[in-house]
């Protein structure tokens, strides 16, 4: 059988991504267009073959994981404070934690992040115009569900209306997602924003999978997170203004080339637990709170790989942490306004080309890297 091609809004049986991928089969490539999707690409057990891998080309589409508000879910409280206390399906402790709206544009945490310093929620009360908090409501759990109940509140200029305020509310999980056994498939020319949890999030038992030219932004928790045991490698990985750049963890395999990181709020580069990590030809301009972080779980080790990277601090210095039971081994590995409390193995020898990165990278980077140093 030839491969397809399937074009999504517009083939008869692809009326939505979630349509297109169930239809695609080893060798099609699903394409979207280079708009904005208020939608996600999830792959459950999904299998392309050898040399036949299923592909979805973004061609520059963006999966918003954000909604536009709707007024008809909030009340008015008192002039310009509005709640809500059935935003969402379900919530819990982990979707509070990396809560975010959206205020005409601007990524409003409040202060907050699900990896690292995180101010306390405010009184209603208390809240300025662009600001928002959550009142948990424990008389309305139910154990030993982990759902949580409460009401969200807004507030906005005094005599400002929802229906003429610009917001908008985090209301899916991911851009990319992945769980179960997914094998031979390609992600490419795709960005991810404003899911409340991570751009691309990788579960599972995945197993030749690759990502090409992907862009994660603002996203509430990582930028990219590998869990359990899979595997993957990432050709071209921008992720700017997320909670986290990069985030491994279990037993995953990961490699990642052509990397830029910039304005994460927690973390920079995370990596945890048993796995086998890799990260070539990367610039990463720190302003997070940890920058480099690789730790062990109890009786495992975790090891990394790193060629021809930079990370630079914008901002005050700080510390990088190397734990007992991990093993990093740095090539051309430039590190600026950062100091390294190695419990564990580090090994360095060179400096990186920071011009052959931005190379590799491209135009559009070498401008954000420009602005982001003024």
């Amino acid at each position: 059988m030839n491969a397809a091609d399937i074009h999504v809004g517009k083939d008869a049986n692809a009326p939505t991504i979630a349509h297109a991928i169930k239809a695609a089969l080893p060798g099609d490539t699903i394409h979207l267009e280079p708009k904005v999707y208020e939608d996600y690409v999830g792959f459950y057990g999904k299998k392309g073959e050898p040399g036949k891998p299923i592909t979805v080309d973004g061609h520059g589409a963006t999966l918003d994981g954000s909604d536009a508000l709707d007024p008809a879910k909030w009340k008015a409280v008192s002039p310009g404070l509005f709640a809500a206390e059935e935003l969402l399906p379900r919530l819990d402790d982990a979707m509070i934690g990396r809560w975010f709206f959206l205020f005409d544009g601007k990524m409003q945490l409040m202060g907050r992040t699900s990896k690292g310093r995180s101010a306390a929620l405010k009184k209603p009360e208390e809240l300025q115009p662009g600001e928002w908090t959550f009142i948990k409501d424990p008389s309305r759990e139910k154990p030993p569900s982990k759902n949580i109940y409460g009401t969200f509140y807004i507030k906005l200029e005094a005599g400002r209306t929802l229906a003429h305020a610009n917001i908008r509310v985090p209301v899916r999980s991911a851009g990319v997602q992945m769980s179960g056994d997914n094998v031979h498939l390609v992600i490419k020319n795709v960005t991810a924003t404003h899911p409340y949890n991570d751009g691309f999030n990788i579960h599972g038992d995945c197993r030749d999978v690759v990502f090409e030219n992907i862009r994660a932004i603002e996203c509430g928790d990582d930028g990219i997170s590998a869990h359990e045991s899979a595997q993957y490698r990432v050709d071209g990985f921008v992720s700017i203004g997320n909670s986290t750049g990069i985030c491994d963890t279990g037993t995953a395999q990961t490699s990642y080339n052509r990397v830029f990181i910039a304005g994460c709020v927690g973390f920079d580069l995370y990596f945890l637990d048993a796995g086998r990590y890799k990260v070539t030809n990367a610039i990463v301009l720190s302003s997070s709170y940890n920058p480099f972080f690789v730790t062990n779980r109890a009786n495992d080790t975790v090891e990394m790989d790193i060629d021809n990277v930079l990370i630079e601090r914008i901002g005050p210095p700080t510390k990088a942490f190397i734990a007992a039971g991990s093993t990093v081994r740095a090539k051309r590995f430039t590190t600026k306004g950062l100091e390294f409390t190695t419990r564990g193995t580090f090994t360095r020898d060179g400096e990186a080309d920071d011009e052959k990165i931005i190379s590799l990278l491209g135009e559009d980077v070498r401008k954000m890297v420009v602005e982001r140093k003024k």
